[in-house]
């Protein structure tokens, strides 16, 4: 499978303990920088389509503000489960440009 890759531009990379939204590809994705690591995931959440954007950040844990659902920004699992799971996407870098990779449609 061919995969997509999103240039993120640079002045909208994230810094540490922040994020970003990138509307792309017909697709909305919410960037986080957690101490230097770039996550990728899709902005809605997959138990009613709330924006995870703007939650609670705690490491590599993001909280729906809808219903208090937390994710890991690393596997997309919901905490202590796996019957749930938010999308994630690799996140590259090459020099000072990151891209997100997302599969081709």
């Amino acid at each position: 499978m061919k995969e997509k890759r999103i240039a993120v531009p640079v002045g909208r990379v994230p810094t540490p303990g922040q994020r970003v939204l990138i509307e792309a590809e017909g697709k909305s994705l919410a960037l986080f920088n957690v101490a230097g690591q770039f996550h990728a995931i899709d902005d809605g959440c997959p138990h009613q389509g709330a924006s995870l954007c703007g939650g609670r950040l705690e490491g590599e844990v993001i909280q729906c503000c809808a219903h208090g659902l937390r994710f890991n920004l690393r596997t997309g699992y919901l905490l202590n489960s796996t019957q749930l799971k938010v999308s994630c996407y690799p996140v590259e870098q090459v020099d000072e440009q990151l891209f997100i990779v997302i599969d081709a449609l």
